[in-house]
């Protein structure tokens, strides 16, 4: 896709324009290499896309792919370049924060997303001990209710399965509700309050779960409609 121009922002939407590109660096930035973890975070992209989109971006000097060592298949790596979108892509998310919220439908809450983001939004040094086991269940979902975090020293794991091993947190809730709280539409008080949330465990953990889960960096911008 090339607009003709000598404009830089003609120039740089060439590279980063096209559909599902600006989510790859999303992705990317927030800490996803290896495709499948990629594509999880974009369940809609077919993996042809996904992969065309990552070599535009190597042959432009975003992305390095590296052989996976004693394994087949590659990581992908944003390079400086890449790196310097992040004030970009921040303020695309202020602006969709405040601007675009409205326009969310229920087909956009994405338990995959979900489950991604609050994978990467946990603070093992928080927890306690070794291992935590954290599951969730979703009342709204027939494919895939259950989802199992496990936090074992540094090392997170997202499990579809039952692990095998003692829970000691739950969580029960719709998708909707819980990446309400997450991106700061809603709290685990009002939540739990109103009998949309309920929580099972310890009170070491239960007592502020924010602490060790954290919650979206977009969640203090209210909507513009609340201005």
């Amino acid at each position: 896709m090339e607009y003709g121009q000598f404009c830089p922002i003609a120039k740089a939407t060439e590279i980063i324009g096209e559909k599902w590109t600006v989510l790859i660096i999303r992705e990317l930035l927030m800490g996803g290499s290896r495709f499948n973890e990629l594509q999880r975070g974009l369940s809609l992209i077919s993996p042809t896309i996904l992969s065309k989109r990552l070599d535009s971006l190597a042959g432009h000097g975003l992305v390095v792919k590296k052989k996976i060592p004693g394994q087949k298949g590659y990581e992908y790596f944003p390079t400086e370049s890449c790196k310097e979108l992040l004030p970009v892509i921040r303020s695309l998310g202020d602006w969709g924060m405040r601007w675009a919220r409205s326009s969310l439908t229920e087909k956009d809450y994405d338990v995959e997303l979900l489950m991604l983001y609050l994978k990467r939004s946990i603070v093992p040094e928080k927890l306690i001990g070794k291992e935590t086991v954290i599951r969730f269940h979703f009342t709204d979902i027939d494919e895939y209710p259950d989802w199992w975090l496990v936090a074992k020293d540094e090392d997170l794991d997202l499990c579809v399965n039952d692990p095998g091993r003692d829970v000691d947190i739950y969580f029960t809730s719709s998708v909707k509700t819980m990446a309400d709280i997450w991106m700061g539409d809603n709290t685990y008080r009002k939540a739990i309050s109103d009998g949309s949330l309920k929580i099972v465990g310890d009170k070491a953990l239960t007592r502020d779960i924010t602490a060790w889960m954290t919650i979206s960096l977009f969640s203090d911008l209210p909507s513009a409609s609340e201005i």
